[in-house]
This record gives structure tokens, sequence and C-alpha cells, in this order.
């Protein structure tokens, strides 16, 4: 279950990004079908760390997020 977490959350990444080339991310989640298929928990379960991983390295890139103020984010 790791490598699809990985593949899923480098394919976030690519796509946040805007990485383009021949990024095969399509093809290889596409071989855990079987196993997605038999557990519809596994996708989803998967797909949260993904996010929580893609997040993660995101922020390294990016830099870590600054919190609006409450009173100019309900000002908005």
């Amino acid at each position: 279950m790791s490598n699809l977490v990985a593949e899923m959350g480098s394919a976030f990444l690519c796509a946040r990004l805007g990485l383009r080339g021949e990024l095969q991310h399509a093809n290889y989640i596409g071989n855990w079908l079987k196993v997605l298929q038999q557990d519809f928990r596994a996708l989803v379960k998967a797909a949260s760390q993904a996010q929580k991983a893609f997040e993660y390295l995101y922020a390294l890139v990016e830099g870590p997020k600054v919190e609006e103020p409450e009173a100019e984010r309900l000002a908005a």
C-alpha cells in the first residue's frame, strides 16, 4: 500500500508544481485496480495518506502556511 500512497502523492505534487513529461502515474495506479475494487476503503486510506504527504512536502517547497487573522478572513 505504501507504494500506492507514494505514487498518488507524487502525482499530486507533479500536478500542483506543473511538472510535465512522460509521467506514468495513471498506468501505475491503474495496476492497483484489483486491490481497490476489492476494498474501496483502501483507496480512501491511500488518498488520505498521500494528501498528508503532499501537504508536508509542498510546505517544504513553498514554506509554511501563514494563517490569516480571523477578522481579516471574515471580512474577505
